[in-house]
This record gives structure tokens, C-alpha cells and sequence, in this order.
């Protein structure tokens, strides 16, 4: 199966790739977004291949798979072929609704694209028109860097969190921080955090602190959460969105939407290691059954040979 898609997220792109798929992604040389090539963040296996954008109408696929809305509305007239823009198509939706929570239709609507959300409260929030629509939740590997635990802080771990305000909880950092020992990395933190920690170092670097902090009041599941929770690294984190459906509050994690309330976990976490094991490890088992990576490759497979079978009886039953 040939799939055709933009490098958008790496680390989902990294996941994806984990099926039994070649994946082709365009190249520019002024690397603009969705066209930054595999860089040299991720451990990409062969089966992730660069085309240069201006070669892509050249190449054979079997589904495009579109990620953000400038892919579906402006990249894909501008580098695929009309036969490749009538190939199966599906469009992977990462995040909520930002306009409006409940009432924000989606740029999509035609029975011709499949539209995968990748949490069920992201499909619950979207007005989805007329798009089919499947949930494939995150699936991460398993890592073999275990749970430490013996720094007596917590880290969080979100890209530009200065300059991105309310939605991604940067004054709800702030406030916890003036109450609990908390690290931040990741890219542009400024004087806030330690800087960013590629992908492939982060396990080893975030092992040995003793809980993992989500401050984010309304996005997607952060994959951070899911790998965190696989290393058996015990969440505390906000009640909104699928977080509050992926945590069994006391048994797998702590959450709420009381900041008080969790800056008294975290601290309790800080003063009873053992007690963080027993979450992290609780956290561990819903992870290892719910984020599987393999779980994650097959819904990808079957879905990739679900439209790409429709598109071929379509063709069968017009010739």
C-alpha cells in the first residue's frame, strides 16, 4: 500500500509509519511546513519516503492522506495530479474545534473523504457535515527507559508554552509552579523551561522525575501523555477533554478541573514515592491496552484497505 501524506506532526507521522504502508511525503528546499522531508529527529524506518514536491505528479499511490486544512484546500492542487486528487482520500483531524467548541463546522463535507479523528471527544465536538468519520485513537511504542522516579519535581512537556497562552494552561504553569517543583521543556521556552529535548532523548531525560504535569485546558490527547503514561510515569492533569475519559482519577493518574485540588496530588506525589510507582504503574497497564502500537498499525491498515477496496469495486462496477 502506497500512502501519500505532508510531514505535519513528527512524532505522528514517526507512529504512523510503524504499519505494514510505504509512506511517500513531499520535500521543498525552503522546508516549509509539511514539507520538511524526514528530518533527523525521528528514527524513520525505509518504508518513509521523500519525494521532491515538483516529482510527486509522477509517482503512483494508493490514498492520499490530507492533515491540515491547507493540505486539503491549497498543497494538493498545487503538487498532485488530477488523477492522484481522485485517488481515495482521508483527512487525520488533530485537534478540537477552536472556533466554537460545539458548533464549528469542519472544512469537510462530502461522503468522498474519510475524516479520522484521533480522540473520541475531538468526533464528539466537531460538526463532521456530512464526512464519514472514524476515531483511530494514539498508539505509542513501548520504550525500554523505565520509570525512575528519583527527582523529587515534575516535568511538562510543551513546545512554545510562553507564547501560547490560556488554551495550552500557561498561566495555569505559572500558578502551579509558584507551589510545586516543575521543569518544562521543549522548544521556545525561554526563560520558563530548559529548552527542548528531541524526541528520541526525551524518555531517558524524563524518567527520573517523579510525575508528568499536563496544564492544558483544550486541545487534542498529547502524545506526550501517551508515552508518558506507556514509561509508567504517573499524569496529573486538567479534567477537560479525552483526558478526563483516558484517567481513572487516584488509580491511573490524578486529574480535576480544581487546581488546587491537583497542586495537592503533585505534592503528595513528591512526598510518597512509592505511592507515584503505584499510580505510574496503573498508568502503565491503560496504556499498554489502550495506546498499543500495534492496535494502532492494524485500525491504520484496515482503514487504508477499507477505502482503497471501495475505490477499486467503484472501478470494477463502472468498467
Amino acid at each position: 500500500m502506497r500512502i501519500f501524506t505532508w510531514h505535519i506532526h513528527g512524532s505522528y507521522l514517526f507512529y504512523l509509519s510503524q504499519g505494514n504502508y510505504t509512506i511517500y511525503i513531499p520535500t521543498k528546499p525552503e522546508k516549509t511546513e509539511g514539507y520538511y522531508g524526514r528530518g533527523e529527529t525521528f528514527p524513520f524506518g525505509p518504508n518513509v519516503i521523500e519525494i521532491p514536491a515538483e516529482e510527486v505528479r509522477n509517482h503512483e499511490f494508493d490514498c492520499i492522506v490530507f492533515q491540515t486544512n491547507q493540505n486539503y484546500l491549497k498543497d494538493q492542487h498545487e503538487i498532485l495530479s488530477e488523477e492522484q486528487r481522485a485517488l481515495p482520500k482521508v483527512y487525520i483531524e488533530h485537534d478540537p474545534p477552536r472556533q466554537h467548541p460545539t458548533d464549528t463546522k469542519h472544512i469537510l463535507d462530502t461522503p468522498d473523504v474519510t475524516l479520522v479523528h484521533v480522540t473520541h471527544f475531538n468526533r464528539l465536538m466537531w460538526d463532521s457535515n456530512s464526512t464519514p468519520t472514524r476515531v483511530i485513537e494514539h498508539g505509542v511504542t513501548t520504550s525500554p527507559v523505565k520509570y525512575k522516579g528519583d527527582l523529587n519535581k515534575g516535568i511538562v512537556v510543551i513546545n512554545n508554552l510562553p507564547t501560547r497562552g490560556r488554551l495550552l494552561g500557561a498561566d495555569v504553569f505559572l500558578q502551579v509552579r509558584d507551589q510545586v517543583p516543575l521543569d518544562l521543556v521543549g522548544m521556545n521556552t525561554g526563560n520558563w523551561g530548559l529548552g527542548e529535548v528531541l524526541h528520541p532523548q526525551l524518555p531517558d531525560f524524563q524518567s527520573r522525575y517523579r510525575f508528568f504535569f499536563n496544564p492544558i485546558r483544550y486541545t487534542s490527547l498529547g502524545l506526550a501523555i501517551c508515552e508518558a503514561m506507556m514509561m509508567g510515569i504517573p499524569v496529573v492533569g486538567l479534567a477537560t477533554t479525552e483526558l478526563s475519559a483516558v484517567i481513572e482519577n487516584s488509580h491511573s493518574g490524578f486529574i480535576h478541573t480544581d487546581v488546587d485540588y491537583l497542586i495537592d496530588k503533585m505534592n503528595l506525589l513528591i512526598a510518597d514515592p512509592q505511592l507515584a510507582r503505584e499510580i505510574g504503574n496503573n498508568g502503565r497497564e491503560v496504556a499498554l491496552k489502550r495506546f498499543n502500537i500495534q492496535r494502532f498499525a492494524n485500525d491504520w491498515e484496515n482503514l487504508f484497505a477499507e477505502v482503497t477496496a471501495t475505490r477499486t469495486n467503484a472501478d470494477l462496477l463502472s468498467a
